[in-house]
């Protein structure tokens, strides 16, 4: 079940205009964490991922599942049934039995998996299945529903992800800005 926070910051991004897939980030974000602090792991990266979207199916997001021979036929069912609880199609039923054996099996699995270094092996591998056209679609997209002050804000966080010399130009950067403009 996620965490009421979750939900939260996944209604405000959907007042906010942003994407379901972004709605789902939130979840995901829940899930790393869970696997991070030990509550249970996973067996790879993509499971982690995939039981975050699940959980944001179930809540509500608008997620639709995946399309027939985009994935496994049970991923899709699963899915599937995820969604339509999660839109009230569907009265999901209790499994006691399974929830436990699933949680479980969950308890053994490797927490690596929710490591930086996973995650970006993981990122690094979902950006090279797609094309250079989609990547920089995409990119484009995401500037735009930032906005201006979040573009400032990325910028900023840019600026110091990238070490000292970064800072420094950036820093010089800032201060040709400021002489210009007055």
């Amino acid at each position: 079940m996620p965490d009421k926070k979750t939900i939260e910051k996944a209604q405000k991004d959907k007042r906010e205009g942003k994407s379901p897939t972004t709605q789902a980030g939130e979840f995901v974000h829940e899930e790393i964490d869970k696997i991070r602090r030990g509550e249970h792991g996973a067996r790879s990266t993509k499971q982690a991922i995939a039981i975050g979207l699940s959980e944001a199916r179930r809540a509500g997001v608008d997620l639709p599942p995946p399309k027939k021979g985009k994935a496994k036929e049970s991923t899709r069912k699963s899915a599937e049934y995820a969604y339509e609880a999660g839109q009230g199609e569907r009265k999901t039923q209790r499994r006691p039995k399974v929830s436990k054996a699933v949680s479980e099996v969950l308890e053994h699995e490797p927490k690596s998996t929710a490591s930086h270094q996973a995650l970006s092996r993981q990122t690094k591998g979902a950006a090279s299945r797609r094309t250079v056209k989609e990547r920089s679609a995409a990119a484009k997209k995401a500037a735009e529903t930032k906005g201006a002050s979040g573009r400032s804000a990325a910028a900023r966080k840019a600026a110091q992800t990238k070490g000292a010399a970064g800072r420094k130009k950036a820093a010089r950067k800032a201060a040709e800005t400021r002489a210009g403009r007055t």
